[in-house]
């Protein structure tokens, strides 16, 4: 589970996050969306702990992000908008690097990496040195090293960057699979027909402030247009909210559907 309680970032003058306040439930498939600049990857990084909050606290699994990061941590999988890997290992070698950090033993390693090797078919250039990888292949071997140890939140940001379209159903049916199993996981895309098609809730996001929590369904019952895809809704609300923002620092919390 996770929880944001009057969260704020600024950087210098720029306050990127503005009082965040939210819940995300176990189980839960959460999209957050909003336009460029609007805090999407700054709360995300505050999440995983690459950022402390100016002001309030993030909890995961009922621990204080900034206070017990390592404890967090072992709970996170974490999936940044640009995969990043070590060069002059191959995709095998870097699974052997992260699940040892993870504190799996041989026979856990073993078991996992084969696992992971499979769900994200990646027997083909698992040997080969990651610097011949491209986007796509990166994307898929740092989805299979966030899902090493069986964390109980998944973060991805932006996650179908640079995949092709059977990456993609891939890692939408996987991201399905997670939460029904009860793996928490947060979304960050602007890929807005993917989040209407596996998110339980969406968040948006403007100018820093969090401007909506709940269904697609309880959002075209605050608009005038009551049918059509999410992109369409959500264009028309945030052209009704660029200047409507609310300053309230009111906890925005819903019950996850079902």
């Amino acid at each position: 589970m996770i929880e944001f309680t009057g969260v704020s970032r600024t950087f210098g003058k720029k306050l990127a996050v503005d009082h965040l306040t939210l819940k995300v439930h176990s189980g839960e498939l959460f999209a957050l969306l909003g336009p460029n600049g609007a805090g999407k990857t700054t709360t995300i990084k505050m999440l995983v702990g690459l950022l402390r909050p100016s002001a309030g606290t993030i909890h995961v699994c009922n621990y204080d992000v900034s206070k017990a990061t390592r404890e967090t941590n072992r709970r996170l999988g974490y999936v940044p908008d640009e995969p990043y890997l070590y060069d002059k290992l191959t995709g095998r070698e870097f699974l052997r690097f992260l699940a040892d950090m993870y504190g799996l033993d041989d026979s856990q390693q073993a078991v996992r990496i084969a696992r992971e090797i499979a769900t994200f078919e990646l027997e083909a250039f698992v040997d080969d040195l990651t610097e011949s990888y491209s986007h796509g292949m990166k994307q898929r071997t740092v989805f299979a090293a966030a899902l090493l140890h069986n964390p109980d939140v998944l973060i991805v940001d932006e996650p179908m960057i640079g995949l092709d379209p059977h990456s993609v159903r891939m890692v939408k049916d996987l991201l399905r699979e997670k939460a029904t199993e009860g793996v928490t996981v947060f979304m960050s895309t602007h890929t807005l027909s993917i989040a209407e098609e596996v998110a339980d809730r969406i968040g948006i996001v403007n100018d820093g402030k969090l401007v909506f929590v709940g269904t697609i369904d309880e959002l075209r019952d605050r608009l005038t247009m009551h049918e059509g895809p999410l992109e369409s809704l959500y264009l028309e609300f945030i052209r009704g909210t660029a200047d409507e923002v609310d300053t309230d620092d009111t906890v925005i919390e819903m019950e996850r559907p079902g």
